[in-house]
């Protein structure tokens, strides 16, 4: 590539004017195909609508029709910039959401970062969409807001900085145990990042069995001893981690460790502390673009398997693989909440994507552009919709 690819990204806004278009379905070429479109024709769906609005599913784009929504206060690694920059990235989610799952999206921006605002505006858009997904709202205003609007609407709500990074790290973790021979519930691991993403990776390896589990941020192991003086969202992960109540810093945390994951700063992992973990340690540091350690520094300290979120190295560990099959899961099952079982279903998905054949240390999780990705994740997650129906 001869050009950087941010040059490249601002001549391609330039040359399209962003990323989507709207296309209509029907074709509309003479006066009859109007009528049928639009008035009189349409009324007659309206008002089936009207006596029974579940037929919207099937009579208008809900059926398949995702919002993206963002109030741009925590944009990829730009802060807080506002909801007409944030604008650009939520094409982008809309234009993966099409082109990895067959999903129709519309991204939407907010001005506001008022969290009861928030929560009103979606909850009034509700109708005509499939499900939500939020997108960087920074923390910790986004755990009310997703919850507040999983309780008080009846379409998927889901924050993909929460969720989509932490399913994909639950699947490299139950691949990455095969290898290292170890089970969920015997392993030593360490999050290092008390934000939103890093508190989902802790409750979706608890979900999946995992019960050592010790949360770090940058003051420190976060411990349950201090409760009176954490905020809410620590003191309430600190009641299901870190059960000896360790206290100390990052280095003190992975002494005998067997995982770290990063979703943190960068260049925070030095390797000397490696070489203090268990034997065979699993490395999934994924502050991006610059990660906690580099793959080749955390291999040369004694790391046995090693996952960033870049695409420059192997095990790139990209919320790309859960999100989109994700909701063409919970869209085909009309699921009106997208359930932990859901979300580890979604991650032992994409984990049998490798075969036993093709598991090994550099390959411990499928390409994003792997055929099948999201039919697998998709199928997995409408399967763990009819199984709680049914049971």
């Amino acid at each position: 590539m001869t050009k950087d690819v941010k040059a490249l990204a601002l001549e391609q806004a330039k040359k399209y004017g962003g990323k989507l278009e709207v296309a209509s379905k029907v074709v509309i070429d003479n006066r009859e195909d109007l009528s049928i479109a639009y008035t009189p024709g349409v009324a007659a769906v309206s008002s089936a609508i009207a006596e029974d609005k579940e037929l919207a599913y099937e009579l208008t784009t809900k059926k398949n029709t995702v919002a993206v929504i963002s109030d741009g206060s925590a944009v990829l690694g730009l802060g807080n910039i506002g909801a007409e920059a944030a604008m650009p990235v939520m094409e982008g989610k809309a234009a993966l959401f099409k082109r990895f799952a067959g999903v129709d999206s519309i991204p939407l921006v907010l001005d506001t970062q008022d969290t009861e605002e928030i929560i009103q505006i979606v909850k009034a858009l509700a109708p005509t969409f499939g499900g939500v997904n939020l997108e960087d709202i920074s923390a910790p205003r986004c755990f009310e807001i997703e919850q507040r609007l999983i309780e008080e609407c009846d379409i998927p709500i889901f924050h993909d900085d929460q969720h989509g990074t932490a399913i994909v790290v639950l699947a490299a973790l139950f691949n990455s145990l095969k290898l290292i021979g170890k089970t969920i519930e015997e392993v030593k691991i360490v999050v290092n990042g008390g934000g939103s993403a890093g508190l989902s990776v802790t409750k979706k390896f608890l979900a999946a069995g995992a019960r050592n589990v010790t949360v770090v941020d940058k003051r420190g192991i976060i411990n349950a001893s201090d409760a009176e003086e954490l905020p809410e969202h620590h003191a309430a992960i600190a009641q299901v981690t870190n059960l000896d109540h360790q206290s100390g810093t990052l280095q003190d945390a992975l002494v005998g460790a067997d995982v770290f994951v990063g979703v943190s700063a960068p260049g925070i992992l030095k390797p000397e502390w490696i070489k203090n973990m268990a034997e065979k340690p699993v490395i999934f540091a994924m502050a991006n673009p610059i990660p906690e350690i580099f793959p080749d520094e955390a291999l040369a300290a004694g790391a046995y398997i090693v996952g960033t979120g870049r695409s420059d190295f192997p095990n790139q560990i990209n919320n790309v693989l859960a999100f989109p099959g994700i909701f063409r899961g919970a869209l085909d099952a009309r699921a009106k909440k997208i359930t932990i079982d859901m979300q580890i279903a979604a991650a032992k998905g994409i984990a049998s994507l490798i075969t036993a054949d093709e598991l090994q240390t550099t390959n411990i999780i499928p390409d994003p552009f792997q055929a099948g990705v999201a039919e697998v994740v998709a199928k997995a997650v409408s399967d763990a919709v009819y199984s709680k129906v049914g049971s």
